[in-house]
């Protein structure tokens, strides 16, 4: 298993941050590869991706979801094999840290050698600096879910 590390700053209180990224239909908006998500249930996700020519659909569930903390979810089944957390880190009234932990199974020789290029690693700095610039513009979420899982 691989693994990446990576956070951003963003000039939105933590709510904010936190209520957007409950929004997971809106993820094809600010991540590349994703051309849609469907959220099926409070703890189900179905995902299509699109990543250098490969079209790939797997389902998600969240397994931990605690409102303005954190988001923990792993792949059920199907080729693709990840798990992840993102957390949110209140700095300020008005700004927070958004940190992504990924830990992901490369499969076949060319996710192998992308995988050893760093292209996840660049793939996951360059989606959260379009999530930053994203709620920034918005300065809102397009929605929310509070609830724990």
């Amino acid at each position: 298993m691989s693994q990446v590390e990576e956070s951003v700053e963003v000039d939105v209180p933590v709510r904010t941050a936190y209520d957007q990224w409950t929004q997971f239909e809106t993820f094809p908006r600010f991540m590349d590869g994703v051309e849609r998500i469907e959220q099926r249930t409070n703890t189900m996700t179905h995902w299509v991706t699109k990543i250098g020519g490969v079209e790939r659909e797997f389902d998600a569930e969240i397994t931990e979801q605690i409102p303005d903390e954190r988001v923990a979810w792993t792949t059920l089944g199907g080729e693709v094999k990840q798990a992840g957390v993102v957390t949110f880190h209140r700095l300020s009234d008005s700004s927070c840290k958004v940190m992504l932990q990924l830990e992901y199974d490369p499969d076949g020789f060319a996710e192998n050698v992308g995988d050893k290029l760093g292209f996840v690693k660049r793939q996951v700095t360059g989606d959260l600096k379009r999530f930053k610039k994203y709620i920034e513009e918005r300065g809102h979420e397009t929605g929310a879910w509070r609830g724990q899982v």
